[in-house]
């Protein structure tokens, strides 16, 4: 279960993830903070990561393109990298069910 953290997370959650959601990384860590979205999509479609955000904008990408790559679209608001890493380990069957096993959706909204 690959995740790429989109840039308005903190890229501090990847080593705290790891154990979860091995190989998952954060667009500064691969070099992508300057590259557009699209270009962060395509780089998830060809590489099977999920991509994890706070906005909008992947999510309106899937619905232009299909997927994957699939987005999970956090809709916390300006929150506490804490409380993003809670958000993400309390819904982590879900992000896992909805990864491996939900072929018909694009997007998980976690609240």
């Amino acid at each position: 279960m690959k995740l790429l953290l989109d840039q308005n997370i903190s890229r501090k959650l990847v080593a705290r993830l790891s154990e979860e959601f091995p190989e998952s990384t954060h667009v500064y860590l691969i070099g992508m903070q300057s590259v557009l979205d699209l270009g962060v999509w395509k780089y998830a479609r060809d590489n099977s990561f999920t991509i994890v955000t706070q906005d909008a904008d992947f999510y309106e990408l899937s619905l232009v393109n299909g997927f994957p790559p699939k987005v999970i679209w956090l809709r916390c608001g300006n929150s506490t990298t804490e409380f993003i890493y809670q958000l993400l380990m309390n819904h982590k069957e879900s992000i896992q069910n909805f990864i491996s096993e939900n072929e018909k959706l694009a997007c998980l909204e976690l609240y």
